[in-house]
């Protein structure tokens, strides 16, 4: 069985458990205090970072690496298209959440209201949660204007690039950081993503000190 050492509310560690889950491959689930830099982990992987899977007798870090390793090894169901353009426009999309809107977004709401606490790294930086907030209105509506022109957000089919977008949104959401009534086709494209059977675990996570709100496991929101 795969192994995969995470943090719940990381949005690398979900893309990865979505990838893994919609491809209906088993993996047990190893919660890792990465910020402790235990020598174990280190040993697993220097760089001191989740996700890392081991799988196929193999230990792997980088969730894009890790995604596309899954894309390439158990192609079934694909969470990439055939085509050479289809594939750039999932993987810039993917780049997109897990650069600038990690660093934009993410960043400054969850790692401020979130990982400080669990960290035991101080208070939040109300210049970066107010930063945050702002930021996240924009990528809202770039989103709102993807989805106005496809049915997902990287063409006609459900691929990576969704997972990646509702890995991060997810995490946000479990603190109620995202204002779903901005854009109802957001809205309508989440709760889409939010019904499918790999995203179960994801609404099952919890995190001591940090109850979720009521509405977050509803598909019906």
């Amino acid at each position: 069985m795969a192994r995969l050492y995470h943090v719940p509310l990381s949005p690398f560690c979900r893309k990865v458990r979505l990838s893994l889950a919609e491809k209906k491959i088993e993996c047990e689930l190893v919660e890792e205090r990465y910020w402790e830099k235990d020598a174990d982990f280190l040993r697993r992987n220097p760089a001191a970072k989740v996700p890392v899977l081991k799988i196929d007798g193999k230990t792997m870090a980088e969730s894009a690496a890790i995604c596309e390793y899954l894309e390439e090894k158990y192609p079934e169901p694909p969470l990439m298209p055939r085509s050479a353009e289809g594939r750039y426009e999932v993987r810039r999309i993917v780049g997109w959440f897990d650069d600038k809107f990690h660093q934009e977004v993410t960043s400054k709401l969850l790692y401020e209201r979130v990982n400080k606490k669990v960290m035991k790294a101080g208070f939040p930086d109300s210049g970066n949660v107010k930063a945050g907030a702002k930021a996240i209105k924009y990528h809202l509506d770039y989103m709102a204007w993807l989805l106005d022109h496809r049915r997902w957000l990287a063409g006609d089919v459900m691929t990576l690039a969704d997972f990646a977008a509702a890995a991060h949104l997810s995490a946000l959401d479990y603190i109620s950081d995202v204002d779903w009534n901005r854009s109802e086709v957001v809205k309508d494209w989440y709760a889409k993503i939010k019904s499918r059977p790999a995203f179960r675990s994801i609404l099952a996570d919890q995190v001591p000190g940090f109850p979720p709100p009521a509405h977050y496991a509803d598909l019906d929101f």
